[in-house]
């Protein structure tokens, strides 16, 4: 966390954090493997390839994101797939940094990337900010729709940066100066 904190205070713009979450985690693997799994498994076995990167995530993912389990998913077409998604149940990441905006910027969508144009696995990752849980959807490719409601987040409760850092607010002042509404985070993309 003390790694995505820097990164997020050195870089204003969420697009520079995307991009250098999502080259940390190409960095994780040899230069030739994303590339290759995308030709080799995803494209001629993609429900296999599926299930294949949730059950890794799942044994490999536990010590950043807390307990996960492999479970059914929405895939493309439409239909669910047979242990295709991994379920956090309460997800660390979000947990310790309280912000919508780390969230989705520096995992979501930097993770959806990277297995979506690396590795050529179709990835829609939808977070609970309510529970703390996240849903991998592993073969289910991330919409116009989810995408922008993940952009437009508002602001969590507990976000570190509530109050000094706010930018946008969409509703009225009550008596006390705060929002009746929950503003979107401060730190996420603007898609003026």
């Amino acid at each position: 966390m003390e790694l995505v904190a820097a990164m997020n205070a050195r870089f204003s713009d969420r697009r520079d954090v995307q991009k250098i979450a999502q080259y940390t985690l190409r960095s994780l693997f040899p230069s030739w493997l994303p590339g290759q799994f995308g030709v080799m498994f995803a494209k001629p076995f993609p429900a296999f390839s599926s299930r294949l990167n949730a059950w890794a995530t799942m044994m490999t993912g536990t010590w950043l994101m807390g307990e996960c389990e492999v479970n059914d998913c929405d895939v493309d077409g439409g239909s669910v797939g047979k242990d295709q998604g991994v379920l956090v149940k309460r997800c660390r990441f979000l947990e310790e940094s309280g912000c919508a905006s780390v969230c989705v910027n520096s995992c979501k969508i930097p993770t959806q990337n990277f297995f979506n144009e690396n590795m050529g696995l179709p990835l829609t990752m939808t977070p609970d900010y309510e529970t703390g849980e996240c849903q991998f959807s592993f073969g289910l490719t991330p919409t116009e729709v989810g995408e922008f409601d993940a952009r437009n987040t508002p602001c969590l409760s507990r976000c570190p940066t509530t109050g000094s850092m706010r930018i946008w607010h969409d509703g009225g002042k009550r008596l006390d100066g705060k929002s009746t509404t929950a503003p979107k985070c401060s730190l996420m993309d603007s898609e003026d």
